[in-house]
């Protein structure tokens, strides 16, 4: 069985087994996509932010108290939403049930829109494009985070085992659908290059000011070993861009 969008985190082992995963202090959300995130997307005291694809809600929690005025997430698994309200209990956030697909949009009401390894999920990026450009007040940026395109072009490397020793690079041109083999499940993901991340940003009507490939810093590393590894290709690719 294959499970597309946010509904592979609605299986409970695989849920479990994620967040085990995602909390390690080595793991690349938090020790390099995480620290990208958090410098690209500047000063947020006041701010009114929507993060699309928001999980657990950990990082929504972090604006708020880092001074953001509302934080307002999009999330389609049930799962997950329920640990996003345990984690924003008594702050100032709405969650919303529902796809970052389905989401209505309303225009010209967030200062920051964010996603964090999600929108490689979303088969259609210049709707959402669209959609994320007219939900921005005047000069509002959008910043977010995929799987870096060079990992998603091929997983042939992961059918001999879940931890990557190396990495196949291949049919790099070749856009759509991929089927990754993740946590004993298959995911789907859209592959698409950096350059057509770029034009549909862009077809928009954003203006690209920031990119960031995730070079590992060895102080946010336990791991030498991990250190090593994560030096070898990139798996972050970032964008910052204002409206």
């Amino acid at each position: 069985m294959e499970f597309r969008g946010s509904s592979v985190y609605d299986q409970s082992d695989f849920f479990t087994n994620y967040m085990n995963r995602r909390n390690r202090k080595d793991s690349p959300n938090n020790a390099i996509e995480g620290p990208i995130m958090s410098e690209l997307v500047g000063n947020i005291e006041n701010k009114t932010i929507l993060d699309l694809g928001c999980g657990d809600a950990s990082f929504g929690k972090e604006l708020l108290q880092l001074g953001a005025r509302h934080f307002t997430g999009v999330e389609g698994s049930e799962q997950m939403l329920k640990a996003a309200l345990s984690n924003l209990l008594g702050l100032d956030a709405t969650i919303h049930n529902e796809t970052m697909e389905s989401f209505n949009y309303p225009s010209e009401s967030y200062d920051l829109v964010t996603s964090r390894f999600a929108i490689h999920y979303v088969s259609d990026i210049d709707l959402l494009f669209q959609n994320i450009y007219q939900s921005l007040k005047e000069n509002g940026r959008f910043v977010f985070s995929i799987q870096h395109p060079l990992t998603t072009s091929s997983f042939a490397s992961k059918e001999a085992g879940d931890k990557r020793g190396n990495w196949i690079v291949d049919d790099y041109f070749r856009i759509g659908e991929r089927k990754e083999p993740w946590i004993n499940q298959v995911v789907v993901k859209y592959h698409r290059t950096i350059e057509q991340y770029y034009t549909a940003l862009r077809r928009a009507g954003f203006t690209v000011v920031d990119l960031r490939e995730g070079t590992p810093k060895r102080e946010n590393f336990n791991s030498e070993e991990e250190f090593v590894r994560r030096q070898r290709i990139p798996v972050v690719l970032v964008f910052a861009c204002v409206k």
